[in-house]
């Protein structure tokens, strides 16, 4: 069941590309979903971190690259296409419209 989970996670691919070595990918996405939701991975996480803080083999380094992370296209918040028009000024009018 974690070499399924695993298996899809690392490739990214659809859960109904799920090889038939793993079994249903049905069956494997429904137990992903149990345990996120009963809080099982939290437990896991939990007790691998202190496991390996024990042992003082836990180190945090994160790597980031330009490449992979990119800002959204309306985070520079400048326009591309020139200055914003300005506004137009509207007036009331003097009465209801005709028809």
């Amino acid at each position: 069941m974690i070499d399924a989970i695993a298996w899809k996670f690392q490739t990214g691919s659809q859960w109904v590309h799920l090889p038939e070595k793993y079994g249903n990918w049905r069956g494997v996405y429904n137990r992903l979903r149990m345990w996120a939701v009963d809080g099982t991975w939290k437990r896991v996480l939990t007790a691998l971190m202190a496991r390996a803080d024990a042992d003082e083999d836990l180190t945090w380094a994160v790597s980031v690259d330009s490449t992979i992370v990119r800002a959204h296209q309306h985070a520079a918040g400048a326009r591309k296409k020139g200055p914003r028009p300005a506004s137009r000024t509207t007036m009331p009018s003097d009465g209801p419209a005709e028809d």
